[in-house]
């Protein structure tokens, strides 16, 4: 009798950002249990888990302006419990608390047998895939982010020393192009400023031609921003060719040892089409122009789904080969305003002292709701993606669309909800508008969004 896998068809659901702080299986409410029935239902259940798993006492704080993100072991039975089958861990929350905090997480997955993609002891083991084995086959998962600090990405090992352990990069390059006016007064501010000369002195240092350059007069690297000479302004981003080639490495190595293979991505940048006039991100429409190219690249080396997350907030659908690509799923958990505790540094920012509580930082970032995620209705609005395949090829995807509690308390907010009403109209429109710029069919069927597959 032949294996069920040969069949090539498989149902996924891919959901975006998980902030997860609270348990999940307490909830009743229908519009919430449908979905634990949605996410249950397929043969694999995907997110992103965007947090640090781990014991108080494990690792130690990494400075970040965003939410030092901490979950609980114990609650990655409640993800379980859910029906997610695997993860990806590569993003920048994932080194909220260092090299021990990247420690404790990796080994709280392992002992919870929930896999996961995108971190790891050395550079090596966080470029890995990650391996499930569903009714439908075997399912691979390569994950990386283009969000992160220098030091937060895994490291190689040596045959005399350790690695780093942190987070699969896939870093990038910004190139800014001003006019010959605008160049030369770059130029000038430099030379003024001691800053050409001070790069001078260091070339003959310790530092790399990578890392300094020689001056050239069409190009200028100044206060961490590259600059180049052209005709008119532009703004331009490129991936790291050598995060490109290890990752497409990855994905292809997962291509020979799964039936399924997705490639996780998270990604904050985002294009220029509302460079110049966007008050909120919530306005951005667009992914960075790395992002698409690398987005076709994994699939052309053999992923058959990108799932794409990091801005929280979503991004349209593209169909690329008849592969789906997703630049951003949104948040699907998004709990991060019910962490138990918050290092120093956190309260610091905001000028509070050690007798201040977490309620109080809270506050004071978003100015009591006032402003941040809290104040934005866009933040707590998403999808998740239900994909089916049969005989190896998308024959159907289906968008549905979640509530996450704007406007609710603290202690309710977070947790999705199927989107219902007029608030599922809204939150589909929304992505049906942002997918029409890749030429993405969609119609809206009751409350979710059906898109049209190419015959």
């Amino acid at each position: 009798m032949p294996y069920r896998s040969s069949q090539r068809r498989i149902s996924m659901l891919l959901a975006g950002d998980v902030m997860l702080s609270r348990r999940l299986s307490p909830f009743v409410e229908p519009e919430y249990l449908d979905l634990v029935q949605l996410v249950r239902g397929a043969d694999v259940a995907f997110a992103n888990l965007e947090t640090v798993v781990r014991e108080a006492h494990e690792g130690h704080p990494n400075f970040t302006v965003g939410t030092p993100m901490s979950t609980e072991p114990q609650l990655l039975d409640e993800l379980k419990w859910m029906g997610f089958d695997i993860v990806s861990v590569a993003n920048n929350h994932a080194t909220d608390y260092s090299v021990g905090g990247v420690q404790a997480m990796l080994t709280h997955l392992r002992h919870a047998e929930l896999p996961a993609a995108g971190a790891g002891m050395n550079l090596a083991q966080a470029r890995m895939p990650a391996y499930v084995d569903t009714p439908a086959g075997r399912v691979g998962l390569v994950a990386a982010t283009s969000f992160f600090r220098p030091w937060n990405a895994a490291a190689d090992q040596r045959p005399d020393a350790l690695g780093r352990p942190g987070v699969n990069p896939l870093g990038f390059r910004t190139r800014y192009g001003v006019d010959s006016a605008a160049f030369g007064e770059l130029k000038r501010i430099s030379d003024r400023l001691g800053l050409t000369q001070e790069r001078a002195r260091h070339r003959r240092q310790f530092f790399s031609a990578s890392e300094l350059p020689p001056e050239r007069d069409d190009s200028l690297d100044l206060f961490g921003a590259h600059f180049a000479r052209q005709a008119d302004f532009s703004v331009s981003t490129q991936v790291s060719a050598r995060d490109r080639d290890a990752n497409l490495q990855w994905i292809r190595e997962a291509r020979r040892q799964c039936d399924w293979l997705i490639f996780s991505f998270h990604c904050h940048e985002f294009g220029n089409s509302r460079r110049w006039d966007a008050q909120s991100d919530t306005e951005l429409d667009e992914p960075a122009e790395f992002a698409v190219e690398f987005a076709h690249a994994a699939i052309d080396a053999g992923a058959d789904v990108v799932a794409g997350h990091g801005p929280h907030v979503t991004l349209g659908v593209e169909l690329y080969r008849g592969r789906p690509i997703f630049y951003s799923l949104g948040n699907f958990i998004f709990q991060n305003d019910t962490v138990g505790n918050f290092p120093a540094g956190a309260y610091e920012r905001f000028g509070l002292g050690h007798g201040a509580t977490p309620a109080d930082f809270l506050d004071a970032r978003t100015d009591k709701d006032t402003r941040g995620f809290p104040a934005e209705a866009a933040f707590w609005e998403s999808f998740a993606a239900e994909l089916q395949f049969d005989d190896g090829r998308l024959s159907a995807l289906r968008l549905h669309p979640l509530d996450l509690g704007h406007g609710a308390s603290r202690a309710e907010r977070g947790r999705p909800m199927l989107a219902r009403g007029d608030k599922a109209r809204h939150i589909l429109e929304r992505l049906s508008n942002f997918s029409r710029r890749f030429g993405t069919e969609t119609s809206i069927e009751g409350e979710t969004l059906l898109l049209r597959l190419p015959r």
